[in-house]
Order: structure tokens, then C-alpha cells, then sequence
């Protein structure tokens, strides 16, 4: 096996897979990379067993060959090579070891084989459709932030992504939650998406397809079973385990029946929240908002520092209401609105309130209030 590739499509390579690999491994062959080539390409394959990327650069072989090497290690030595230079890769099949060269900088690295390397290859996954990367991007960016951390509710894990109808027209939706709140965001169904089973991708997959969709271009082919995802660029495959459990029934959380609306601008509130949560204590992090007839006051009492309040206009024309928040939920789901108005539904103290983007009715957000 021997190659040469240039530094930035090697090294962006290296960051995609060497990014699944753990820092720890028990098993020696998964802290590695598998390399592959032929036809004057390098196909780049890492996995931690649940999940695999497999990502195809051009570059410039002497006939074909196969080796595994550490995935850190190797990306750690060519993120320092020099830029824009040129990278010569040979595998020295009598020592077993695979040499780096570039201009006067040699290393050698320890291999292992390329057949005891795993593989998540699955043919048919039964289930596929295609959309634009931008729209797959979107679903991520704007739920992710309500998954769940919490490992024994490992359900909550990840995200729902599933076939649903909202007014009457099929769509596409993710959905994730922590059980403090929940971020819904929809899409047209995608054509051949119609009888697709509802998954939950997991939090480390959903991650990795963040990266993978990062740019924004061209279109991803989405390929599924109800225990694998499979998701294709151009030059990149992730195929992913999903988790195997059952979301909750989420639709019942969303407030049917709030009749108290507040819109206010979803900048000035975001900054005032900001700084009023400059005091809240490290542990609830809770915020007042005190609501009358156009007019916010939000308010923070710590008995550790201090207290603060700050207030801002808003078109709010129902019985004054006092509701409590935790802060960074509150920050979080403002980060997720695109418009400049953030429209509150309430109901009481104790009942979970629905925030919407003015001017983007295929997202919704809910959180559950605080004692305050």
C-alpha cells in the first residue's frame, strides 16, 4: 500500500471519522482507522461498533491496499504537517508498519490488520428518501439542544424522527426533550418517507450528522430500519444503531388549551434574561417574569448575591400572570428563533407554556415552569 494526498483533504477526512473513535478503547482495533485504496481514492473507515463513517477522498495510489492505524495518532500528526503540502502514506508489509512522509518529517506508525477490523455494512435498510442537506441540518440544529443527558431515561437520548400530519399535509418531524422542554420542528414529508417507522437517533449520531451536514449543500439520501440509519453524501456514509426503545407520547405534553398570548421582541428578551440570570443561583437558575398589560418585568432574588430586575415592553392584554423559568432554557430556545418576535401561549403557573417563532409556524417549543 502506498499513496500520496494532500494535507487538507486528509486532514478534514481524519476529523469526520477520527471523531467517532473513543479516546479508550478495550478492544486495540477499534482505537483505529481502517484505509482502503483503489482507483485513485482513499476510503477512510472508523467505528465504535453502534455507529460507522465511512468517507471517500481522492488521491494518488500505487495499486491497492488496506491497513489500520490510530485514527488520534494519525490525525494528531497530520494536523501539524505543513499547509497546502503533499502527504506520501506506505505500509511496509514486513514490519507491519505504515510510514508518514512529508518533506523532511517522517513518522511510523504501529498497524494492525485490516481483516480483524468490524463493519456495520447492512445492503437494505427498507426504507429510503432524499432531501436537501440544508433541511436535514435544520431538523438537527433546532431540537438538539432538548435531548436528554440523562442515561437512565435512555429513550430521551436522542431524537424522534418521524412521519407525522400537521394540518391535514404529511411532514417530516423531529422531536427531542429532556423533560424540562421539548423542541418540535417539521418539514414536507420527503418523497418516499411516507411509511418510514419512527426512530430515535442517538445524541453521539445526531452529533456526527451535524458535522456531516454542516455546509449545508447538495442532497443527503436517508436510508432506514427500525434499528439502523443510514445517512449519504457524496463522499461520506454514516450508518448509525438506532436506540432501541420507545419515545414517549410527546403530543400530549404540547398545551392545547393556553389562552394567555405575550409577544415580545425576541432579542430585547433574550438580553434582558441574559442579565437579570447574572444573579440567579448556579442550581435553579430560575427567573420571574411578572406579565401585565404590556409590560415584562423580569427578576432574579438570590439570597446568596443579591437581586436584580429588568423591564421590557411587550403586547400581552389578559389577567396579570407571575411564571417562573429556568434561564438557560429560556436563552436556549430564543437562540432557536429566526424572526425578531417570540410568541409566549401561557396558561397558569404550574402549567407548561408554548413558545413559537412569530413568523415560523413548522417549529414549537414547549418548557415546563418553576417554583419562583
Amino acid at each position: 500500500m502506498q499513496f500520496t494526498i494532500d494535507k487538507p483533504s486528509l486532514a478534514k477526512a481524519l476529523a469526520h471519522v477520527a471523531s467517532v473513535v473513543e479516546r479508550r478503547n478495550t478492544i486495540p482495533i477499534l482505537s483505529n482507522v481502517h484505509l482502503a485504496t483503489r482507483n485513485n481514492e482513499l476510503k477512510l473507515t472508523s467505528t465504535d461498533l453502534d455507529m460507522e463513517i465511512v468517507e471517500t477522498v481522492p488521491c494518488r495510489a500505487k495499486g491497492e491496499g488496506t491497513t489500520t492505524v490510530p485514527a488520534h495518532m494519525l490525525h494528531d500528526i497530520v494536523r501539524k504537517l505543513p499547509e497546502g503540502s503533499d502527504i506520501e502514506l506506505a505500509r511496509d508489509g514486513e514490519q507491519g508498519r505504515l510510514t508518514i512522509a512529508c518533506g523532511s518529517a517522517r513518522f511510523s506508525l504501529q498497524t494492525l490488520p485490516a481483516d480483524d477490523f468490524p463493519s456495520l455494512s447492512i445492503d437494505d435498510l427498507g426504507h429510503a428518501f432524499s432531501m436537501p442537506a440544508a433541511k436535514l441540518k435544520r431538523l438537527i440544529d433546532k431540537t438538539r439542544f432538548a435531548i436528554s443527558t440523562e442515561e437512565t431515561r435512555y429513550y430521551l437520548n436522542g431524537i424522534y424522527l418521524h412521519a407525522a400530519e400537521s394540518d391535514g399535509k404529511p411532514t417530516l418531524r423531529a422531536v427531542a426533550t429532556d423533560g424540562h422542554r421539548l423542541a418540535q420542528v417539521e418539514l414536507p414529508l420527503p418523497a418516499g418517507a411516507k411509511d418510514m417507522p419512527g426512530v430515535i437517533v442517538p445524541r453521539k449520531t445526531v452529533a456526527e450528522l451535524a458535522k456531516l451536514v454542516e455546509a449545508g449543500d447538495g442532497e443527503v439520501r436517508v436510508e432506514l430500519s427500525p434499528s439502523k440509519i443510514r445517512v449519504s453524501t457524496a463522499r461520506v456514509v454514516l450508518t448509525s444503531k438506532l436506540i432501541d426503545g420507545t419515545f414517549p407520547d410527546y403530543e400530549r405534553v404540547i398545551p392545547q388549551g393556553n389562552d394567555k398570548t405575550m409577544e415580545v421582541d425576541n432579542r430585547a428578551f433574550a438580553e434582558a434574561v441574559d442579565r437579570v440570570s447574572t444573579l440567579s443561583s448556579d442550581k435553579g437558575r430560575a427567573v420571574k417574569l411578572s406579565i401585565t398589560d404590556g409590560k415584562l418585568v423580569l427578576s432574579v432574588n438570590n439570597p446568596d448575591s443579591g437581586s436584580a430586575s429588568e423591564e421590557i415592553p411587550v403586547d400581552y392584554g389578559f389577567d396579570p400572570l407571575e411564571i417562573g423559568f429556568n434561564a438557560r432554557y429560556l436563552l436556549d430556545i430564543s437562540g432557536q428563533l429566526e424572526s425578531g418576535t417570540a410568541e409566549f401561549r401561557l396558561a397558569d403557573p404550574g402549567s407548561p407554556t408554548m413558545i413559537r417563532d412569530g413568523k415560523d409556524a413548522s417549529a414549537l417549543y414547549v418548557i415546563m415552569p418553576m417554583r419562583v
